[in-house]
């Protein structure tokens, strides 16, 4: 299971051709906590950003990700109501417990490609804090609650 920051950047290849159609930009992620689709990058000299929904991939591999055919991608005509590090960026947002607890600032996310389900959150409490204590991660079941402040997550006992 791949967090984000291993996604970002890989090249979206269409399997009819094999051509390269553009790479990973960011995510798009639902208010309930759900990745609905990627953003892509396509263009050499004028890149554009394309959505391709999450169920249209036909896999995600260590090299690259898989569609069957780039008519998938849909030019970007409205904002999606949350990325990762662009418009509506979560990055950075106080995590609160559904307890009220502060859990630290998201990081990076961990997804399940084939549902786009959110299942783990990468939090840092800021970098001495990372060099000390290491990365830490929340595991979530539940679909979090993404606002304006802060993302509220249901934390599992592990």
């Amino acid at each position: 299971m791949p967090t984000f920051s291993l996604l970002k950047g890989q090249p979206v290849f269409e399997t009819r051709s094999g051509t390269k159609i553009g790479e990973i930009m960011d995510l798009c992620i639902a208010s309930a906590g759900i990745v609905n689709g990627l953003l892509v990058k396509k263009g050499i000299f004028f890149k554009q950003t394309y959505f391709l929904d999450i169920q249209k991939v036909a896999s995600f591999g260590w090299d690259g990700v898989m569609i069957e055919d780039s008519k998938y991608l849909k030019k970007l005509k409205e904002s999606p109501e949350y990325t990762l590090n662009h418009q509506h960026a979560i990055d950075g947002m106080l995590m609160l417990s559904k307890s009220g607890d502060s859990l630290g600032l998201l990081k990076d996310v961990y997804f399940q490609e084939e549902l786009g389900t959110i299942v783990g959150y990468e939090i840092t409490d800021g970098f001495f804090s990372e060099i000390t204590e290491g990365k830490q991660v929340i595991q979530s079941d539940k679909p979090v609650a993404i606002g304006k402040d802060a993302i509220i997550v249901d934390v599992n006992d592990t």
